[in-house]
């Protein structure tokens, strides 16, 4: 090792401290617009958020996504002594989030994020019932589905949604960015990106999934299929006149019961898509959909060429 350095320069320790310097009077600037000249608090991890993620998967499904080699027979225990340790954990990354805010007072701040965590392991009993609709689903709607243990380890839009599920009751409780964070460790692991507002109720299946985008005020009810590339987005943000966005309107789509929404399609802003409708591939609307309704493109018309023929 000693022999493959010999020969390169040494570091201009000068320059590099001149570097650090210019970082640290940036950061510092950052921090006072950030902090209103309070003292830089404490961040939550991403690291340990996308650890606690996993941890939570692994208490829903402990057969599948519990330790390597676990055996069905103790998968209680594994279950009774990480709940403690999930709940401890979220508990400190909602503190520290909730501690950015300009007024927020320690005491009560860390009393109100242990609420917030016990309510969030609380709900997990719910959460794995209604996940188990959506891989229900997903096996009634599914023809190259196998069995039911395929589709939980292997459906990118299952996966999808049961992490959006976990994320939506944070973000519920107040914890938003600890549900971004989340999220967006969803959206990296499966290509598939749900704002954690969205409101998804049960028996979601998205197919196949690579592309779906589904906005953070989006509504989906009950026995919904959606297909990759699909998106619930918004037409237009409003602004208050001065070019500021207002934050926090409905904007995107309601899609109401038993709505099948296939490949490619696109809908736009606050509008409903009426129970039991059916959006072909491809198709644009920014317009609402009563209930059954078919919506198609116009068919394209197709023009085959023929290679020119000569003589033999």
């Amino acid at each position: 090792m000693n022999q493959m350095l010999q020969g390169q320069p040494e570091p201009d320790t000068a320059a590099l401290s001149e570097v650090a310097e210019k970082l640290r009077l940036i950061r510092m600037i950052s921090q006072q617009k950030r902090y209103k000249d309070r003292p830089a608090p404490c961040l939550p991890s991403r690291s340990l958020i996308d650890e606690i993620l996993s941890e939570t998967v692994g208490l829903l499904y402990p057969a599948h996504f519990g330790p390597v080699g676990m055996c069905h027979n103790e998968t209680e225990a594994y279950v009774a002594r990480t709940l403690p340790t999930v709940q401890a954990r979220i508990a400190r990354q909602i503190a520290l989030e909730w501690m950015l805010s300009d007024d927020a007072d320690p005491t009560e701040t860390y009393a109100r994020a242990e609420a917030a965590s016990l309510a969030f392991v609380a709900s997990l009993p719910v959460l794995r019932d209604l996940h188990d609709t959506d891989i229900a689903a997903a096996y009634a709607g599914d023809p190259s589905a196998k069995s039911l243990d395929e589709i939980i380890f292997c459906f990118p839009g299952i996966a999808a949604v049961l992490r959006h599920r976990i994320a939506h009751v944070l973000y519920g409780l107040g914890a938003t960015m600890i549900a971004r964070i989340m999220a967006e460790q969803s959206h990296s692991m499966t290509g598939i990106d749900i704002h954690p507002g969205a409101r998804i109720g049960p028996a979601f299946f998205i197919d196949h999934g690579t592309g779906v985008v589904i906005g953070e005020t989006a509504i989906i009810g009950r026995n919904v299929r959606l297909y990759q590339q699909v998106t619930l987005g918004a037409k237009r943000f409003e602004d208050d006149g001065n070019g500021q966005l207002i934050k926090g309107r409905p904007r995107h789509p309601v899609i109401e019961d038993d709505v099948v929404i296939y490949a490619g399609a696109t809908i736009l802003g606050r509008i409903t898509i009426g129970r039991g409708a059916v959006i072909g591939g491809g198709v644009w609307l920014t317009r609402p959909v009563p209930a059954a309704a078919i919506v198609t493109q116009a068919a394209p018309e197709l023009s085959v060429l023929h290679p020119a023929t000569t003589p033999g």
